[in-house]
């Protein structure tokens, strides 16, 4: 399996698909662990999930979006705090 690009631009880590044509997740690290906000996409761009990380854990409200980037569902992951 070929490994996923990635760049730092402005602080937001970004990873892309295996065809380096279209983004797969953006979010900011720190520490080597996803922090705060982050997004992830489908190969055709859409935004399939987005949610909230705290010391690389998943926390508060998480959204995940159907094929046409409408919300789906929405998911609690834990508290802040």
């Amino acid at each position: 399996m070929k490994e996923k690009k990635i760049e730092v631009i402005d602080r937001f880590t970004i990873k892309y698909h295996a065809s380096d044509k279209t983004i797969w997740s953006k979010g900011k690290m720190v520490n080597n662990q996803p922090e705060d906000y982050w997004e992830w996409y489908r190969p055709d761009g859409t935004i399939k999930r987005s949610g909230y990380f705290e010391n690389g854990n998943p926390i508060c409200e998480w959204i995940t979006y159907d094929s046409e980037g409408k919300r789906y569902k929405t998911t609690e992951r834990g508290s802040k705090g």
